[in-house]
């Protein structure tokens, strides 16, 4: 998967596409279009296929409209495993881009913001590690989720010293498939004073791979609770991915 996001990035159309859904996620083919007016629209669909098969954005097809949305945990993973290595993160703005998930049903309206990876696991132990605190404490920023994971339940993500990180309430749940809550960050007062937001945590079979995706409902891209999202779940989402795959928990972040 390196290979594919090196080479759908060496392209400059590529990356101005990107920049653009950076700057306006969820974007039709033809407001792409307009943005390489010295490109046919074949040649536009053809950059977009490139970013999508590396897994750098995502589409859903509504009606006769096919919307396009940016993945950052593909992003994340490469600065990750190589940047790193050599500098400090300078990349975290890319860190920012926000996606979109391709099925399941919901309670929800149409999802505004979605994260997703794939991961070479079961379906069941993905769903283990959202759902089981002994995990999530070696990915989720050192955090403790607890839950008795019904409709109407609390949950919790707790630090090591139990204090609150976030806390929320269960939507609704389709065990092993998605969970929809709500969740209130603690960790900060601004944040906090934001109140919750409306969330789901997905978990799908897809071509022999486990694909996990995070969906955020109603939240405008100027909220600073989806700014600071932004950038954490990029983080959550691939230390899950790298846990599963390797067994090891993920570094905290510098």
């Amino acid at each position: 998967m390196d290979d594919e996001v090196f080479k759908a990035l060496n392209d400059p159309s590529r990356r101005l596409l990107l920049d653009k859904l950076f700057d306006q996620d969820v974007q039709t083919l033809g407001e792409l279009t307009e943005h390489l007016p010295q490109m046919t629209r074949f040649g536009v669909m053809n950059h977009l296929s490139v970013l999508e098969a590396a897994g750098l954005i995502t589409t859903r097809k509504v009606g006769r409209s096919k919307y396009h949305y940016l993945n950052p945990v593909p992003i994340r993973l490469v600065h990750d495993r190589w940047i790193s290595k050599y500098t400090e993160p300078v990349v975290g703005a890319l860190a920012s881009m926000k996606t979109n998930l391709e099925g399941g049903t919901r309670t929800m309206p149409e999802p505004t913001h979605i994260y997703q990876t794939y991961i070479q696991c079961d379906p069941g132990d993905a769903w283990k590690a959202i759902t089981d605190g002994d995990l999530t404490a070696q990915y989720f920023y050192g955090t403790r989720v607890e839950s008795d994971w019904e409709p109407g339940s609390v949950v919790v993500y707790a630090y090591p010293d139990g204090s609150i990180a976030a806390d929320g309430e269960i939507i609704a749940i389709d065990h092993g498939k998605r969970v929809e809550m709500t969740f209130h960050a603690r960790w900060d007062p601004e944040l906090e004073a934001g109140g919750p937001v409306h969330m789901a945590w997905i978990v799908e079979s897809d071509m022999g791979l486990t694909r996990v995706g995070v969906e955020y409902y109603d939240i405008e891209p100027d909220d600073k609770r989806l700014q600071d999202f932004a950038v954490g779940l990029p983080y959550i989402v691939g230390g899950m991915k790298t846990l599963l795959e390797t067994g090891e928990p993920f570094p905290a972040p510098r």
